[in-house]
């Protein structure tokens, strides 16, 4: 089966109030869907850009890259991304060229899915049929407590045993506010707390020890994503595992990661790591280190990934583009169900998708 061609198509999604949080405010999502089609069959994908920026630079490498699909077998997937890094060399082996070879991975692999008939995890080995789910579309920093205390009870009442609040605040008011949720939740909730790469090496640490006490489940991000060396101090000196990798290029940076002993959990983001191949790199090589993998953003996509992995950890669900597919995820005991269906198991809602384009026409 030969590639025929690629599209792509620019949406831009709004949440219904600006989300806060020590990156900044994000007030839309700017989404290039793609779509890799062979012998009537669609594999679809999608990447993004906060507030809309530079999507079209995402578009366009997307689009720049397509040469490297079209014509070849749909099949040989490791092969188009051996011919795209190869072709990236000169411009780089991070950043946009990556969320390229990223998009249209993913794509081949949702294509190739449905051509076999079988959802994605199966394809990839299969480990299990549910993934442990957190509640990560909530708790942010702009939040007030009782806001904070608010969305938790909504979150636990809806069935979820874990979720995810943000820092950023200065270090008495963090400690404050993650105290209020943990006595709020109760014990029995898996509580995880995000500085999103807003601290000093210093400020990490001094915080992550106040914060020992409310038996967090990680504490995420606490330095900038390119100082592994002080992330590594960090995870040294604190009790509550280090989660991080959100930010990072390829298995490369995660092989660093481990050497350093950076992060106690890894978190490849499918935009950012290479696709689901790249993933799958990734969560084999901490496999084989012990060390557990959670996903970043992308749920719909990330599920069938996770699922094939025996050391998968959680999956994030962030409903930012879930209005954007026909079928919604389902979740039980806590946990999200890895769908049955063809590919990624989530197709792209044509009406959803027409209706944003009217508006931005």
């Amino acid at each position: 089966m030969k590639v025929e061609r690629v599209e792509t198509r620019p949406v831009v999604l709004r949440p219904e109030r600006v989300i806060g949080s020590a990156l900044g405010e994000i007030a839309s999502f700017g989404c290039i869907l793609v779509t890799v089609r062979a012998e009537g069959l669609a594999g679809e994908n999608l990447v993004f850009t906060l507030n809309n920026r530079r999507t079209g630079v995402l578009r366009a490498i997307i689009e720049a890259m397509a040469d490297l699909v079209v014509g070849q077998d749909a099949g040989h997937i490791t092969g188009f991304w051996s011919r795209a890094w190869r072709d990236i060399n000169f411009l780089g082996h991070k950043g946009v060229s990556v969320v390229g070879i990223s998009a249209l991975d993913g794509a081949l692999w949702d294509l190739l899915g449905k051509r076999a008939g079988l959802p994605l995890y199966r394809i990839l080995g299969g480990a299990g049929d549910r993934v442990p789910a957190y509640h990560s579309g909530g708790l942010w920093l702009d939040r007030s407590t009782d806001e904070l205390l608010a969305e938790a009870d909504r979150f636990k009442a809806a069935g979820f045993r874990a979720m995810k609040m943000r820092l950023g605040h200065g270090l008495e008011a963090d400690v404050a506010r993650v105290r209020a949720v943990r006595e709020a939740v109760g014990p029995g909730i898996r509580l995880m707390a995000d500085a999103n790469q807003g601290l000093t090496e210093v400020e990490a640490i001094r915080l992550g020890r106040r914060l020992e006490e409310f038996g967090l489940t990680w504490f995420e991000e606490p330095l900038p994503a390119w100082d592994l060396e002080g992330l590594a101090r960090v995870a040294a000196a604190l009790d509550t595992p280090i989660a991080s990798g959100e930010t990072d290029y390829t298995r490369y940076a995660f092989r660093r990661m481990i050497e350093l002993r950076s992060a106690d959990v890894l978190m490849p983001d499918l935009q950012r790591v290479g696709g689901v191949t790249e993933f799958m790199r990734v969560g084999h090589l901490a496999a084989a280190h012990d060390v557990p993998v959670s996903s970043h953003l992308f749920p719909e996509q990330s599920l069938g990934v996770l699922g094939a992995l025996a050391n998968a950890h959680s999956l994030e669900y962030m409903p930012w583009f879930s209005d954007l597919y026909r079928e919604g995820l389902d979740f039980a005991d806590g946990c999200a169900i890895v769908p049955e269906r063809p590919g990624f198991g989530f197709t792209f809602d044509e009406d959803r998708i027409r209706h944003l384009e009217r508006q931005g026409a």
